[in-house]
């Protein structure tokens, strides 16, 4: 596994982003999340070393723009270069997420066609109303690997409809002290659309604040991935 993060910063989009762990980090560090700025790890996964050998190792995922949105407006004159790159080193498979799955299309390279094999779509919704908006569009795209990302999650949601081509959903709570709650009954029946139509599920963290059985508890930051594992409900 590796990170590849070749611009920083982002704004906020959705009701989801309402307590973004990246503003918070940014915050505490006195940076301006909103100020999009390319990184010096922009070139890494053609970097080579002295031996004229890739730096970033063959045959592993990597995480693209996981502190920002590989489909923000700021980067789209960077993005042609990032999709050169990935097309060259396709003994790596790229993942990302956005919540801007509506850009997709005039962010894509020429010769995109079905979509590159070594890339992966994670698009991201938090309540039926993102889920209804964004999958709808999701769904007719021309994408090889696709996910859906569902946290942080803030409401009940039902993704029937939207599941068919999919290769995994994730299911996750909210992490911050003043986090929207959680329903553990939620996760279950997103499991449930999932198991119907055989599409991989993963419980990846539990909220701060938890509903489970009627009863809401507070969980310390550091458990939530933890007693997510613990619940053993991944399809």
């Amino acid at each position: 596994m590796a990170m590849w993060n070749p611009w920083r910063g982002c704004r906020k989009y959705s009701e989801g982003c309402k307590y973004c762990y990246i503003h918070k980090g940014d915050l505490r560090r006195g940076i301006d999340t909103n100020e999009i700025v390319k990184t010096d790890k922009f070139y890494a996964p053609v970097a080579k070393n002295k031996a004229g050998d890739y730096k970033m190792k063959p045959n592993q995922t990597v995480y693209l723009c996981f502190s920002t949105d590989f489909l923000i407006e700021d980067a789209d004159r960077w993005r042609g270069e990032c999709w050169q790159m990935m097309k060259e080193r396709a003994d790596l498979h790229f993942i990302f997420l956005t919540k801007r799955i509506e850009r997709f299309m005039n962010c894509i390279p020429a010769d995109w066609g079905d979509g590159y094999e070594n890339v992966t779509v994670g698009c991201t919704v938090e309540n039926q109303k993102q889920a209804d908006y964004r999958l709808s569009l999701f769904r007719n795209l021309p994408v090889r690997h696709k996910n859906i990302i569902c946290q942080p999650l803030i409401g009940e949601v039902n993704l029937s409809s939207y599941l068919r081509g999919v290769e995994l959903v994730v299911a996750g709570g909210e992490s911050d002290k003043n986090a929207r709650p959680l329903d553990y009954d939620w996760v279950l029946k997103i499991r449930e659309q999932c198991v119907g139509a055989n599409v991989h599920f993963q419980f990846r963290q539990c909220g701060t604040h938890f509903i489970k059985d009627g009863k809401m508890y507070t969980l310390a930051v550091r458990d939530l991935c933890s007693q997510a594992r613990k619940a053993g409900i991944d399809f």
